[in-house]
């Protein structure tokens, strides 16, 4: 059943010209961002074939592209989740999943899960730019495939904070703007601490970037990973208990 629910909300998805307009400009930019760090890449060859470990493609140009695409998701990502359950309660087609013979947690994870469906395609176009490369230069595969677990793990965060305000109002603009502020707010938390010069630990632990950036550069350490599904499960579990709360209401 959380089959059948994610392969209905992945063709709604794309049933809808918002999700093929956010595909087509977001590959868009990402390519011309792509293009750039190459264009930087091969004007710096000169000067890097004169130093000792110098830094490879992988590092000036397939990194600063993971990075980007993080940023241009916490934009998007709030336009593809807005509707998933909002949408649901504004137009009473609600009361229809809670008749079903199906449990909260089927319908909350079945939507997410197409909702992340929809986020792996956009991913994995994605991954062709720096895979691109492999035809014209050598490739740090590890690191590529580090900064792609780390772009994956950020964007099912998101899309599972996405899926949990939009359970919370029946405005589907309201869930978008309450999302980004939500997303931008773990994003930069640490910010201040560290602009105070003061022991901000657990502000970096609850900052998401701060998990991203050892996989952009290539290492893997558990406890990023155990953070970024931490928040999943967190989220999805928030969604659940909202539905619930929702269902039992008179």
């Amino acid at each position: 059943m959380i089959a059948t629910i994610a392969a209905r909300e992945l063709r709604s998805l794309f049933l809808s010209p918002l999700a093929w307009s956010i595909l087509a400009v977001t590959l868009f930019i990402l390519a011309y961002l792509f293009l750039s760090q190459l264009e930087a890449y091969v004007g710096l060859q000169p000067r890097l074939a004169a130093l000792n470990g110098a830094p490879g493609v992988a590092d000036i140009v397939v990194a600063p592209l993971f990075a980007d695409a993080a940023v241009v998701l916490l934009l998007i990502t709030p336009l593809v989740t807005m509707r998933v359950l909002s949408e649901e309660r504004r137009n009473r087609t609600i009361s229809l999943l809670f008749s079903a013979p199906v449990s909260m947690t089927e319908i909350v994870v079945g939507k997410y899960l197409g909702v992340v469906s929809f986020f792996l395609i956009l991913l994995g176009l994605l991954s062709l730019m720096p895979l691109s490369l492999l035809a014209g230069t050598e490739l740090d595969l590890g690191k590529v495939a580090a900064g792609m677990l780390g772009l994956m793990l950020v964007t099912a965060a998101f899309a599972a904070i996405g899926v949990y305000m939009s359970s919370l109002t029946e405005q589907p603009t309201v869930a978008a703007v309450t999302t980004f502020g939500l997303l931008l707010l773990l994003w930069i938390i640490d910010w201040a601490g560290n602009n105070q010069m003061e022991d901000s630990g657990l502000l970096a632990y609850l900052s998401m970037l701060r998990h991203y950036e050892p996989l952009l550069k290539g290492l893997f350490n558990s406890v990023d990973v155990v953070y970024y599904l931490l928040v999943i499960v967190l989220f999805i579990g928030f969604s659940i208990r909202r539905l619930d709360a929702t269902r039992l209401q008179p």
